[in-house]
């Protein structure tokens, strides 16, 4: 049997909870929520629920919106990463490094407006390809099996310029 003391301190400690609960925006009203329709299917692979999740505190914020896709044994990451660790991601962007080994390169360019820096890793056929939204907005699209050639036409089909937009809504 639960004694009085251990019920009444359940039910306060249950208070701040809901309290929270219902003060907060819903699963539905999440910043990651607007990403999830622009993860687009891909024709010919078979892509997985979208995902995603948004972390606020005291003079921090981060949001991500993840899908994954599946196609023979080539695989597709695609990701939209808001907040500092999107700003730290995007230096080699920001600073046009270009770099190139026998086993792999790291290229910047602009494709379509946006600042994009690509690698890839030529024994492991894996690379990325990142996207600048913004000075803490990428969208990067990280894959196995494939080419660099037929990798970027796929990261090609997300709206790059839909995902910046979004990207910049707060």
């Amino acid at each position: 049997m639960i004694s009085r003391r251990r019920a009444v301190a359940l039910v306060f400690g249950a208070l701040p909870a809901a309290w929270l609960l219902r003060a907060s925006p819903s699963y539905a009203d999440q910043a990651f929520q607007r990403f999830l329709p622009l993860l687009v299917d891909l024709d010919g692979w078979q892509g997985k629920k979208p995902d995603g999740m948004t972390m606020e505190m005291p003079n921090a914020s981060m949001t991500t919106a993840t899908r994954d896709y599946q196609h023979g044994g080539a695989q597709l990451h695609a990701s939209v990463i808001i907040g500092a660790a999107a700003a730290g991601a995007l230096a080699a962007t920001q600073s046009a490094m270009n770099i190139q080994t026998s086993d792999g390169h790291m290229i910047t360019s602009t494709i379509n407006g946006l600042s994009v820096t690509k690698t890839f890793n030529i024994s492991q056929k894996s690379g990325a390809i990142m996207v600048a939204l913004g000075p803490n907005a990428l969208f990067s699209v990280s894959y196995n099996g494939l080419t660099e050639d037929d990798a970027l036409p796929l990261a090609q089909k997300f709206d790059w310029k839909a995902l910046q937009a979004a990207a910049q809504k707060q």
